[in-house]
């Protein structure tokens, strides 16, 4: 099954300076690869991190300056709002001290996306100061900054298909702190002495690593882009998706269809059970979301199921799909393999899916005056997912399902790698 490549380079995008784990060759990776090829030994691996990834920036001290590093977190995703009658998209980019100090600046600016970073590893040199505050406090900071235009009350947030990174900026000490990036003094300098002492770190601790790409079903070379989150086995037929513990098998399927040359784009179909609300089968749907349809009998034992874009598209967009998805009945015949046309690159990971099922939910209830007596008493734990392949007719500019009267603009596709 060939993969569709939608890349296309962005200055927004991390770029990373790297050596292949193989034969030691310079490499150069950008934010959201994961899937790595060595252009000289040809050998593949999937870039894997316990937790999340850290990177350095350059610098450009003078040579036997011990250098300090200072900690940002970075965030970069999409942020959806539930509110009374709507729902709320936006994109955030964004950085902010991940240990408060006044000496250092709040955040990093667009130096990250400036220039070209290297992997933190167990043997770089310089004091990395220890973070001092969580990933959940400095998101609640991201929240409160990107939630003061919205009304009120805010029903619910999720933040899906987010990356989320630890960012070291270089200094060193010459008469105060000096920016190692520029080489140059920080302009507003405290009176006080700088005392590294006061801020707690020492050596740096790798939270990477490189896994075979494998099939470990026959021993095949899996496949797929370099942002991948699932790789396929061309020669078992089988997906898999990486993991802590190596791969695990990502139960699959595709609908047929009699479209000449189709392109198949993959979505996460999600069974879930919901409480609080009647949403167990698609005639509930039509009397949740008021629907112009009268209620047949055979839907009363439809299951519903959630369906989310297995695919990163612009917030707008990828809200305005999953809708249009979920509250269309499902395709008649599913087909539990994989298609042998060509396929988009699935790059949002089951995970970050399951997120999206309330703002889902919100979507679905009509008039919108019930969303805020419904939805916050509702309760969807999800129990199960299969990634499902669903052919579109592929015309200059979109991709078409007719039978649900959906595009996607394929530029849109094109520069979703980097959301």
């Amino acid at each position: 099954m060939p993969s569709i490549a939608t890349r296309a380079v962005k200055n927004s995008d991390l770029k990373i300076q790297h050596r292949c784990p193989q034969c030691g060759a310079p490499a150069s990776l950008l934010e959201s690869d994961r899937l790595f090829s060595c252009a000289y030994c040809r050998v593949k691996s999937y870039l894997l991190a316990r937790g999340y990834f850290q990177y350095r920036l350059p610098h450009k001290a003078p040579t036997g300056r011990e250098l300090i590093y200072f900690p940002y977190w970075r965030f970069k995703g999409m942020l959806f709002s539930c509110l009374p009658g709507s729902t709320h998209d936006q994109f955030i980019d964004t950085s902010h001290q991940a240990c408060f100090s006044p000496r250092f600046p709040v955040s990093l600016g667009l130096r990250s996306q400036a220039l070209a970073l290297s992997f933190v590893t167990a043997d770089t040199p310089g004091h990395f100061i220890a973070p001092q505050t969580s990933l959940q406090d400095v998101m609640a900071v991201f929240n409160r900054r990107f939630n003061r235009e919205l009304s009120r009350p805010l029903l619910h947030q999720a933040h899906i298909g987010e990356t989320v990174s630890m960012i070291y900026a270089p200094y060193y000490l010459d008469r105060g702190l000096v920016d190692a990036v520029l080489n140059q003094p920080l302009r507003e300098q405290d009176t006080a002495a700088f005392n590294l002492e006061d801020f707690p770190g020492g050596v740096p601790t790798t939270h990477f690593h490189f896994l075979p790409t494998l099939c470990p079903h026959c021993g095949w070379d899996l496949d797929g882009t370099r942002d991948a989150q699932v790789l396929h086995c061309h020669h078992c037929h089988s997906v898999w998706q990486p993991g802590p513990k190596g791969f695990s098998s990502v139960p699959c399927a595709h609908c047929p269809t009699a479209i000449h040359r189709p392109t198949y784009l993959p979505f996460w179909r999600i069974t879930a059970d919901v409480r609080g609300v009647d949403l167990d089968s698609y005639a509930d749907l039509v009397r949740l979301a008021n629907m112009p349809k009268a209620v047949q009998k055979a839907w009363e034992t439809t299951p519903f199921r959630f369906w989310v874009p297995a695919f990163k598209v612009r917030p707008r967009v990828f809200l305005r799909i999953m809708q249009v998805l979920s509250m269309a009945l499902p395709p008649e015949r599913l087909e539990r393999n994989v298609p042998e046309h060509p396929c988009l690159t699935a790059n949002l990971p089951v995970t970050e899916a399951m997120e999206t099922l309330r703002v889902s939910l919100a979507g679905f209830i009509k008039p919108l005056e019930r969303i805020a007596e419904i939805l916050p008493q509702a309760e969807i734990n999800p129990r199960k997912a299969l990634l499902v392949y669903l052919p579109f007719e592929d015309r200059t500019h979109e991709l078409v399902h007719t039978p649900l009267n959906l595009a996607v603009n394929k530029n849109q596709l094109s520069l979703s790698w980097n959301l």
